[in-house]
């Protein structure tokens, strides 16, 4: 893929910055200056990065997403967020966690539609989730539509997986981003994790999978 313009590449290392210069340029972004996104990225980058390598990692190796193309879609789809009322650093990474998600739910669904064997685009939960019962694996997609069916019911335990899943968050981070103790996190989270693998197993014994 190629690289967006502004937007940072390997070979332009990031120039760091602390959470104050990230926020200021949130809310410069938020005031309509359109420049202090990619003022931004090489703020972020790293951290970024480090999240899409951790989510590569969790996937199969034939995965075609690299985690260069995964920040750079990134990007393309935080120019789209412009409307929103940026705050703060932990809110940035709340926000990229979703749209994260939406890229390799999306890349999945169209790896899936153009495979003739109808093969599944497969994630070890095990890996990703820390689930402690052995052998289970889950389809992304259908990773997908238990998270948001859990959205639809507890919508804490969602942002909760999709910071700890798909941004590779840990217990710590993630109780900031949400504004939550540490210790508030790890309960949910487990409970989160055990309510998915019920729905996950409950699909898989109907044969329903992946698929759509």
């Amino acid at each position: 893929m190629n690289t967006p313009a502004g937007s940072p590449t390997p070979s332009s290392p990031p120039t760091g910055g602390t959470p104050g210069d990230v926020t200021e340029r949130l809310l410069r972004w938020s005031s309509g200056d359109e420049a202090a996104l990619q003022q931004l990225m090489p703020l972020v980058y790293d951290e970024c990065r480090q999240i899409a390598e951790r989510q590569m990692r969790r996937e199969r190796t034939e995965h075609t997403l690299s985690p260069t193309a995964l920040v750079n879609e990134l990007y393309l789809r935080l120019v789209d967020q412009r409307r929103t009322t940026w705050k703060s650093r932990a809110q940035f990474f709340g926000i990229a966690a979703q749209l994260m998600r939406r890229v390799l739910v999306d890349h999945a669904r169209s790896r899936l539609s153009q495979k003739r064997d109808g093969a599944r685009v497969m994630v070890s939960l095990d890996a990703a989730a820390n689930v402690e019962t052995p052998g289970s694996v889950a389809d992304l997609l259908a990773i997908d539509d238990a998270l948001t069916k859990l959205g639809s019911l507890d919508p804490d335990q969602q942002r909760i997986v999709e910071l700890r899943f798909f941004a590779g968050l840990t217990v710590e981070e993630t109780a900031h981003v949400l504004s939550r103790s540490p210790r508030t996190v790890k309960r949910e989270w487990q409970l989160a994790k055990a309510w998915l693998y019920r729905e996950l197993s409950t699909r898989h014994d109907d044969g329903q999978g992946g698929r759509r």
